[in-house]
């Protein structure tokens, strides 16, 4: 179910926006996290990513990590369960970041995601006063291009992107995917299980609309590879084997150069040479016959 944040049209607030890091001494809140299912999503995008080659040193992918700016002189912290940066700053990549400013580590935020739990739907909160709702500050503070709301409890996916300052709702796609241009993959909504979880879950799928695998699902679909690979190649062998038995009772002993042509055709041309066999007469006919297939 869409819900949409509450709005209260008040005169135009002043906001005097300052990219500083956080003070060494500052201590950040340890506040808990909402859901366990938070960190498993999370990670779980970052693992697509991660394994399919699409994290540069360049990028931040950063999940329950803190951005912070200084607002009106007060520092102001969220942590958005994902978000993804497309270039940091040279001096912090590889770097242990602590939280992550702006303008001053690398790029705003092209992309953050909350996923909605049992609590208040602060997701939502347009508040536009001291310490801000988390739709207004990535709204009108940060002002990140694309804001990205999933509840794991039903599967709903809402993408709201920045259009004239304001978030507008956009149209998923007939597979109910969204286009990211930033990442060149698709975002939708999976339903399975992993690390014994099961439920919804948000994947990307490429440009083909093929799914990006897991790590669990590469390993199994090379498995099922191998099977398969296995079957073809006992199934050449045996067929192999049944035509170097036909061309000793015809023609005598194979040589080393029959041999090693035999051992390169395929299987539907051994099913060829099966048949034709029967018409070669000789070494030199089959040397023949070989050459052309």
């Amino acid at each position: 179910m869409t819900a949409t944040p509450t709005r209260v049209e008040t005169p135009k607030i002043s906001l005097n926006i300052q990219w500083e890091r956080l003070p060494d001494n500052f201590e950040l809140p340890d506040d808990p996290v909402e859901s366990t299912n938070h960190p498993l999503l999370a990670s779980a995008l970052r693992e697509l990513l991660s394994l399919g080659g699409l994290i540069t040193p360049q990028m931040l992918i950063g999940g329950n990590l803190g951005i912070c700016v200084k607002v009106n002189d007060k520092i102001v912290l969220k942590a958005p369960d994902w978000f993804y940066v497309p270039n940091l700053n040279a001096d912090v990549q590889g770097v242990d970041l602590k939280s992550y400013t702006p303008n001053t580590d690398g790029d705003i935020p092209a992309i953050v995601m909350e996923f909605l739990s049992d609590a208040d739907g602060g997701e939502y909160s347009a508040k536009s006063t001291y310490p801000y709702g988390k739709w207004y500050f990535y709204e009108r503070i940060l002002q990140v291009p694309v804001y990205v709301i999933f509840d794991p409890r039903d599967g709903t996916l809402e993408v709201h992107e920045l259009i004239g300052g304001r978030y507008e709702l956009q149209p998923l796609n007939d597979n109910g995917h969204y286009w990211f241009v930033s990442l060149g993959l698709y975002l939708g909504v999976w339903s399975g299980t992993k690390d014994n979880r099961t439920g919804y879950w948000l994947r990307w799928w490429d440009e083909t609309g093929e799914m990006l695998p897991w790590g669990a699902e590469r390993v199994e679909q090379s498995f099922q590879q191998g099977i398969q690979q296995g079957i073809q190649q006992g199934e050449i062998q045996g067929k192999l084997s049944t035509v170097e038995r036909i061309v000793n009772c015809k023609i005598g002993a194979i040589t080393p150069d029959i041999k090693e042509k035999l051992n390169n055709l395929s299987a539907t041309a051994l099913d060829e040479l099966s048949t034709a066999i029967f018409d070669i007469a000789n070494a030199e006919d089959l040397i023949t016959w070989l050459t052309h297939h």
